[in-house]
């Protein structure tokens, strides 16, 4: 039996899909429709909406397979991985990609090394080579000073994983059809060694991958002292506070801030770049924002090639005039 068919992992929390998942599905069909076969959005938990079934379809999924137990509610790696492998021997799917999260990092490598798979890690770029069909998987490489193109032209299924918002949600058409099978997960494929014991959710008040303003600071701000400057900007703009790795490396601020290929990835509406010089590695957290604004006083910084508007000057004197006009503005 032949390998064919291009599959998603979407994922849920308490029964409700995850956005990770419409932006697979933005990846799946591209990729589906170059292989001229369907695609399909796998999922595991435990009553799961049927309206967000529903909406896999209406996003772009030909089929939904749901595999569901009260063991599966909430992510643990044997059971996952227990019944992914099932799924995977029963339909021998070609491609399986999921979302760069804590589980699909987790179950991915888990998946490959169990099915004897090849899956490359925080691809930036998935296309389908001429000629092959083999799926061509493009990500950061040496620190992120290349981009490699790897594939794995001996082993099926070719497995990868994205960065969540590093590709827009795949837009719902209403009346689409398609497949949706849900199945009782065996008893058997349910042991686990490992325990949920709690969840500690993250309540800070702009999330840095959920906020629709982010402003961004870079070494330009020259020390620590001068995040005063970005945290009034980024108040006046109800904006999350992110950084590039030199900030957060020089202990300006913490990992969770930090935006890049080793830290996060976000795609806003307003994404305001200050001081930042605008390496490859910052650019692949950022890129896929709405609009891009960078001020830099050097008018060669990387930053530029992907701003929307670029500003170059004294971040020092731009900033607070930036400021005081945004305030001006809000108040009338």
């Amino acid at each position: 039996m032949e390998y064919k068919g291009v599959w998603i992992l979407a994922e849920q929390f308490d029964g409700r899909v995850q956005r990770i998942s419409h932006e697979l599905l933005t990846r799946g069909a591209d990729l589906a429709a170059k292989r001229d076969v369907e695609l399909t959005a796998i999922i595991f938990g435990d009553e799961i909406s049927d309206d967000d079934l529903q909406e896999l379809i209406d996003r772009g999924a030909d089929a939904v397979i749901a595999t569901e137990a009260p063991e599966l509610k909430h992510f643990l790696v044997e059971p996952y991985a227990a019944c992914m492998i099932k799924l995977i021997a029963e339909h021998r799917p070609e491609i399986v990609i999921a979302g760069a999260t804590s589980t699909g990092r987790t179950l991915m490598p888990y998946v490959a090394i169990k099915t004897t798979a090849g899956l490359t890690a925080d691809c930036t770029v998935l296309d389908i080579e001429e000629g092959t069909g083999n799926l061509l998987q493009t990500r950061p490489a040496i620190g992120g000073n290349i981009l490699a193109t790897i594939k794995t032209p001996n082993h099926r299924p070719q497995m990868a994983t994205v960065r969540p918002r590093s590709t827009q949600p795949a837009p719902t058409r209403q009346g689409r059809t398609g497949k949706i099978t849900r199945l009782k997960a065996p008893p058997e494929l349910l042991a686990s060694r490992i325990r949920r014991v709690d969840f500690v959710p993250d309540e800070s008040e702009h999330g840095l991958q959920d906020a629709d303003n982010v402003v961004a600071c870079g070494r330009g701000i020259k020390k620590g002292e001068n995040l005063s400057l970005i945290d009034e900007l980024a108040e006046s703009l109800d904006a999350a506070v992110g950084a590039s790795r030199d900030v957060v490396d020089r202990g300006w601020l913490s990992y969770p801030h930090q935006v890049g290929l080793s830290g996060k990835t976000v795609s806003p509406k307003l994404y305001l770049a200050v001081g930042i010089s605008g390496t490859i590695q910052h650019l692949a957290g950022m890129q896929t924002s709405e609009n891009v604004v960078a001020i830099n006083s050097d008018p060669d910084a990387q930053i530029f090639r992907v701003a929307d508007l670029g500003i170059v000057g004294n971040l020092f004197e731009v900033v607070p005039v930036l400021v005081e006009k945004i305030k001006a503005a809000s108040t009338k």
